[in-house]
């Protein structure tokens, strides 16, 4: 494993821009270089320590289901990946940052719409459901507790903020209203059916996929496109399915350790405000944080 990186410096390629875990670098005008750096972000704040082997954690898990998913798999739907080497478009010198971690992907127009599907109650559709029996305007069964797996899975879109704000949760009409009645529809369709095949294998590796995003692109010719990552422990919440019981979130396979530590954490002898600059992390937090994103690696492919 090569060694932490928490942001990449490639002077070969423009750097596009940096969000809070991937670096991207123009290849041409139709192609983007997408570096997965070690960063990690919680409360939409980048913390300034890099969990080691995080981003070629998340290229492997997105491209095996990229693999598993897309045409050569399932063949769902398309997705963004060339198929080229990442390290073929940079300096030999920068090899090293871009090895085991980085994707050469098309470029796209980016739906500024992010796809979330939820199979279990959490997280702020928990907090929703219980003011409004609904979530993004979906009505649910009266009754559900915190962590209930919902009769069936829900389409919960949200819209895209600024790197460093928060997603807002909008309702299905909503997005219709911003991108288009039938393209709406389409995105639905196909993440739901994403979201099933791939809660489908990951329920045989022990793990329960309460909820995933999905973010897609249209290509010069219109066509759908799934792209960025694809359900990685930074775009879901994985639960193991031993651990898993109505009434609380069993512990997951992201940062929520991480987060839990940041809710008691102080800066200048105060408690955090969730404002930049973060607490630094110390070693153990760091070390605990990647043993969780290892062991989902472990588990979805063995």
């Amino acid at each position: 494993m090569t060694r932490a990186l928490h942001t990449s410096q490639l002077t070969s390629l423009p750097l596009l821009g940096r969000g809070k875990v991937r670096d991207n670098y123009a290849v041409g005008d139709d192609r983007i270089l997408m570096v997965t750096t070690d960063r990690i972000s919680a409360f939409d704040v980048v913390m300034g320590e890099p969990i080691p082997g995080k981003g070629e954690l998340l290229t492997r898990l997105s491209l095996f289901w990229f693999d598993r998913l897309g045409p050569r798999g399932a063949n769902l739907c398309p997705i963004h990946l060339t198929g080229e080497d990442p390290e073929s478009v940079v300096a030999p010198q920068e090899r090293e940052q871009v090895r085991g971690r980085s994707m050469l992907v098309k470029r796209l127009q980016p739906i500024p719409v992010e796809a979330v599907v939820r199979g279990y109650l959490a997280g702020s559709g928990w907090k929703e459901y219980q003011q409004t029996q609904a979530v993004c305007g979906v009505p649910l069964p009266p009754g559900l507790r915190n962590a209930s797996r919902l009769p069936r899975p829900i389409f919960t879109p949200a819209a895209k903020a600024a790197v460093g704000e928060h997603d807002e949760n909008i309702t299905f009409d909503a997005m219709a209203a911003r991108i288009g009645g039938a393209l709406a529809e389409r995105i639905r369709d196909v993440s739901i059916r994403l979201y099933e095949a791939a809660s489908a294998y990951a329920a045989t590796r022990g793990i329960l996929i309460a909820d995933t995003k999905f973010e897609f692109g249209l290509d010069a010719d219109g066509t759908l496109t799934l792209m960025d990552e694809v359900l990685t422990p930074d775009s879901s919440r994985y639960w193991p399915a031993e651990s898993y019981a109505e009434g609380a979130n069993p512990p997951s396979f992201d940062k929520q350790y991480l987060r839990d530590w940041l809710e008691t954490a102080q800066v200048d002898g105060r408690p955090w405000n969730k404002q930049p600059p973060p607490p630094k992390l110390p070693a153990e937090v760091i070390e605990q944080t990647a043993a969780r994103y290892r062991e989902a690696l472990a588990r979805l492919l063995g």
